[in-house]
């Protein structure tokens, strides 16, 4: 009676793995899109750091990563389980904040593009360089936490029809994997100077020495534009992805934005192409005016205070 009971549940954790195996394959398809803006936000949100606390820097963002999905993982059990109807919304405010983080870092950079560069908050050296730090990185957990929320979301919706403990194991395998990924990239991308650096002054007059020393002054010349795009790219995918939320949360916009990538799919040569980048244009011009509205109504109530 023991060793079939011990055989049974041996057969039931097998049965629980390979539905978590194929649960995580399918979320991580889902979830790509996320990902990629993920690591773009997260770039973009350590860079300015100095070199040497670059990586303690992505070390305590990535730690507060986890602890945003220690928390959201239960949560989103709980509330798919008593309050379904609550995803939604929750989701929408984590959208809306996005915008408007996006269009407060336009608008700030547009107000303040002109100033002297000896204004006190213009030069970094002169801040405190551990508030300076701590202003980053919690900046960086707060948008992780709505793109760890999205991932979480999206993953309990494959596997929504599961059973519980296959639930459970599913998102802490996506959430663990997510923030291993997502960070490791976001250390190898800040590094990448350092690592021209190195290629470059490697001594030797060999083939495999010299296209090295080549290679690496090309990272260290590329390193700076790429953390600049990054930059943008980071504050685009901020609209795109508060802006695709609050879309998907509004149903018949979320249609009316296919409905017109359909009609720009029929034009000739391009149209494939446009149709696939028209919902995710629409919702980033959606985000940037949902954000501009939030900067305003928030800029409207601080006076009010003040």
């Amino acid at each position: 009676m023991a060793g079939a009971s011990l055989l049974t549940l041996l057969d039931d954790i097998t049965t629980i793995l390979d539905d978590v195996a194929a649960m995580s394959k399918m979320a991580a398809r889902k979830t790509a899109g996320v990902l990629g803006d993920d690591l773009a936000l997260n770039a973009q949100q350590v860079s300015g750091i100095n070199a040497d606390r670059e990586l303690p820097v992505v070390w305590a963002v990535a730690k507060g990563s986890l602890r945003n999905k220690a928390i959201l993982v239960p949560a989103a059990l709980l509330i798919s389980a008593f309050i379904p109807w609550a995803v939604t919304p929750l989701l929408m405010f984590g959208g809306l904040f996005l915008c408007y983080e996006g269009f407060e870092k336009l608008y700030h950079s547009a107000t303040h593009s002109h100033e002297p560069s000896s204004e006190p908050h213009a030069d970094i050296a002169s801040l405190d360089l551990q508030a300076y730090e701590k202003q980053k990185i919690n900046g960086a957990i707060r948008t992780d936490f709505v793109l760890s929320a999205e991932i979480i979301a999206i993953t309990l919706g494959v596997v929504a029809h599961t059973s519980f403990m296959t639930q459970v194991v599913t998102l802490t395998v996506i959430a663990v994997l997510m923030t291993i990924g997502v960070y490791g990239l976001v250390a190898g991308i800040v590094k990448l100077d350092d690592a021209g650096l190195y290629l470059s002054q490697r001594q030797g007059e060999s083939m495999l020495t010299r296209l090295g020393r080549r290679f690496g002054h090309s990272l260290v010349n590329a390193a700076p534009y790429l953390m600049r795009g990054l930059t943008v790219v980071g504050t685009i995918a901020m609209f795109m992805v508060g802006g695709g939320i609050l879309t998907h949360g509004i149903h018949s916009l979320s249609e009316l934005f296919n409905q017109w990538a359909a009609v720009v799919e029929q034009w000739a040569m391009l149209g494939p192409v446009l149709s696939f980048i028209t919902p995710s244009v629409l919702n980033a011009l959606f985000g940037v005016l949902a954000g501009a509205i939030a900067v305003l109504l928030m800029s409207g109530i601080s006076k009010l205070r003040s």
